[in-house]
């Protein structure tokens, strides 16, 4: 192999890392909250300062609240509810994200929760 096939084997294998490295960058969303829970994303709960990410895995529920700005501590907080049974609740001064919280719900609805700071959303019953 002579050096001007090296040189573009090598260039080629340059613009592939960035182009995937822009990749990576662009993605819309959150895309670590598959790192805090295992499952799908069944929903995604928007709200003024932030948002909520819902994961679904064999009757399993799990949420994590995202801020919208990422911008010193504030209070954060996430909860999911099982129809019949106690929320799991994390709240406290965060950074970036409060949870993941995870119940078994089974077939039975929940009830999920989320707030940044001063905005908040609330579900009502679903996923039933």
């Amino acid at each position: 192999m002579d050096k001007s096939a090296i040189r573009r084997r090598l260039a080629l294998g340059m613009t592939v890392l960035t182009a995937s490295g822009l990749l990576a960058l662009a993605s819309p969303g959150h895309a670590e909250a598959a790192g805090y829970c295992s499952g799908r994303k069944v929903r995604t709960l928007s709200f003024s300062t932030g948002s909520v990410q819902v994961y679904k895995r064999d009757g399993y529920v799990c949420a994590v609240t995202f801020a919208k700005r990422v911008s010193g501590r504030k209070t954060m907080s996430v909860s999911v509810q099982a129809r019949g049974s106690r929320p799991a609740v994390d709240i406290g001064q965060y950074t970036h994200h409060a949870g993941p919280v995870t119940v078994h719900a089974g077939h039975r609805c929940v009830w999920i929760r989320g707030s940044v700071g001063s905005g908040s959303v609330s579900s009502g019953w679903t996923l039933c």
